[in-house]
């Protein structure tokens, strides 16, 4: 969730961290900080912070007058361990001011260590788990130690999730970094080092980047990066490979970085079929994982996060049906606390956008160790889970700085149709012209996600509508269930509207007590076997006096008919539809948070990445 950002060997440390700050600002935070090492005769570490929430960058380029340096470090942070107040903002400096930390993750064993720190004379300044680590960079840089070195040591004696990056008045040109699962990025250019927690925030900067791996330190001065081991072993660092250039993370004339995002679904879908399709047969070259290793494959678990997860579902459904093999979908918070049975036999394929989620990386690990084979589907290359797994796919959808997913979303339901069919052949069970058939239809999504775009008009006047709507219901039966979980997400994510989505044969068993002449109920309803039972559906809430409205094929007047209001798309395949259908439940919801005044690219209490649990 946190951002971090570090220059080296810059004449302009102060601008390059708040330009980088601003570029990490999709994360989500509620404050924002930087240290400068100040090389002067007075020494010390100048730091500024605000909280002001999503004006605290601004607040610091208006409120700062930093000295001439040449490194320096900066954050942008969401609250864990302390308010989210002035005091607890990073950086977060040691008792004399000659050390300065930012962190992203949560150190497990601060209290033993702050108690240990206050006993041996420390003074601890804020409610946070971070500031414990400037304290015991100081007490090794107090026994002879330098800054490298120190951070080796200190870093051996640290519980959790974390990634570090560290400064020191004594070396002015270093930054030490170090991380464990939390992800950390070095990179190089000449004359210059560069420390950060995402690629987006150096590719104005440098190509050359490195992922820093568990437990790797690395010191970064201008135009070098050395790694070691916490024992001080040199390492080899890892190159980080970058298929998308800055442009793609600015907005290029779109109001916001939602409304660009939901309008290159197509082309993200077309990304990522590239290659994958041929003759009707699947093909993925990078995968990993042999066809005997796939054949062998006896059971498959989806785990994932959010609308990760709800593509997981789809993907779930879409292995039974299509490749005829027992398959899942579970919350990744909750897989590894359950003791999950688990051996060679079982594929876990996990999803993540960023490829760095806290809590699905640790449930693949736990995958991992309890013998499953691994598959992760991630749109970043090189991230922590796709380091991690057996195998990895990737979405190719660009850089998605709006917080709430649209086109990784749907890229995601893609790749993951699409392996499912690609493990359907290697099963052999599909005859070889409805898998090709289905590839053709897959082929397809695309346009047909363009021609739903293009009906963005008539979704807005729907939400017009719906504008001061508190409440409202999501119904589907069968694939149309995660359609409107997906739905009910975003319009809780963006508008702050209270929804919930239920498979629509489940209003019987209690929810339907609340449907009143108030309620509103969106109805997955496009044509599949269900489709007679969804009509059903919605006669019950019509005579309870619910406002309907359905997501209907195009030109399906009959359901038109039963309900107030009617969110066409393009009618496909019925396990497909999640890729069409969701559209205008994304547009749905970014009009009425338009409406609302909110800020659609970073929703309140959100962030772009977990990486906290």
């Amino acid at each position: 969730m946190c951002g971090i950002i570090g220059f080296t060997g810059s004449d302009d440390p102060f601008g390059a961290l708040l330009d980088g700050l601003t570029l990490l600002e999709y994360r989500g935070y509620d404050s924002a900080g930087v240290a400068l090492v100040n090389p002067s005769e007075s020494g010390g570490i100048w730091r500024s912070r605000a909280a002001v929430r999503a004006q605290s960058i601004p607040e610091l380029k208006a409120a700062a007058d930093p000295p001439a340096a040449r490194a320096g470090i900066g954050h942008t942070r969401w609250a864990t361990h302390g308010a989210p107040t002035e005091k607890n903002a990073h950086p977060h400096l040691d008792c004399r001011g000659e050390v300065a930390v930012v962190h992203n993750g949560i150190i497990e064993n601060y209290r033993e260590l702050s108690a240990s720190l206050v006993a041996g004379g420390h003074t601890l300044s804020s409610q946070t788990d971070t500031e414990v680590v400037a304290h015991l960079v100081e007490e090794e840089l107090a026994g002879g130690a330098g800054l490298f070195e120190a951070v080796q040591r200190c870093s051996r004696r640290l519980r959790g999730d974390f990634a570090l990056a560290i400064v020191s008045a004594g070396e002015p040109d270093l930054i030490v970094a170090t991380r464990q699962t939390s992800p950390l990025i070095v990179g190089r250019a000449e004359g210059l080092g560069v420390v950060a927690s995402d690629i987006s925030a150096l590719l104005e900067t440098t190509r050359e980047l490195y992922a820093l791996e568990d437990g790797q330190v690395a010191a970064v001065g201008p135009g070098s990066v050395e790694v070691v081991d916490r024992d001080g072993q040199p390492l080899e660092p890892t190159p980080i490979r970058v298929s998308w250039g800055v442009q793609a993370a600015r907005r290029e004339g779109y109001e916001d970085f939602m409304s660009k995002e939901i309008h290159e679904q197509p082309r993200a879908l077309a990304d990522t079929l590239i290659g994958r399709v041929h003759d009707g047969l699947t093909e993925f070259e990078e995968l990993a994982l042999s066809d005997e290793e796939l054949a062998s494959i006896e059971r498959v678990v989806v785990i994932a996060c959010g609308s990760s997860y709800h593509a997981g579902y789809i993907g779930a459904a879409s292995l039974e049906q299509w490749a005829r093999i027992p398959a899942h979908a579970e919350i990744a918070s909750e897989f590894r606390y359950r003791s999950p049975v688990l051996d060679g036999s079982t594929l876990v394929v996990a999803i993540s956008q960023s490829g760095e989620t806290v809590d699905t990386y640790h449930a693949l690990r736990e995958a991992r160790r309890r013998g499953g084979r691994t598959l992760v589907i991630t749109n970043v290359v090189d991230s922590l889970m796709a380091r991690e797994a057996d195998g990895v796919l990737y979405t190719r959808a660009g850089p998605e700085i709006g917080v709430a997913s649209t086109k990784c979303h749907v890229a995601q339901i893609l790749l993951v149709q699409l392996f499912a069919l690609h493990l359907a052949r290697i099963r052999r069970a599909l005859p070889p012209e409805e898998a090709a058939r289905l590839a053709g239809a897959i082929e397809a999504l695309p346009g047909l996600v363009e021609e739903a775009l293009g009906k963005a008009e008539r979704y807005e006047k729907v939400a017009e509508e719906l504008s001061g709507v508190n409440d409202v219901f999501f119904l589907g039966r069968n694939i149309g269930y995660p359609i409107a979980l997906e739905g009910a997400l975003k319009l809780k994510e963006l508008a702050y509207v209270r929804a919930e989505a239920y498979a629509a044969g489940e209003m019987k068993h209690g929810p339907i007590s609340l449907i009143d002449r108030h309620s509103v109920a969106v109805v997955v309803a496009t044509r599949g076997p269900l489709w007679p039972k969804l009509l059903a559906n919605i006669e019950e809430l019509r005579a309870r006096g619910a406002t309907v409205v359905a997501v209907t094929d195009e030109g399906d007047a009959e359901t038109a008919g039963l309900v107030e209001l009617v969110l066409e798309v393009p009618p496909t395949e019925e396990l497909l539809t999640p890729v069409v259908a969701v559209v205008p439940l994304q547009l749905l919801a970014y009009a009425v948070a338009r409406e609302r005044g909110n800020d659609v690219d970073r929703p309140r209490n959100l962030a772009k990445v977990v990486t906290v649990e």
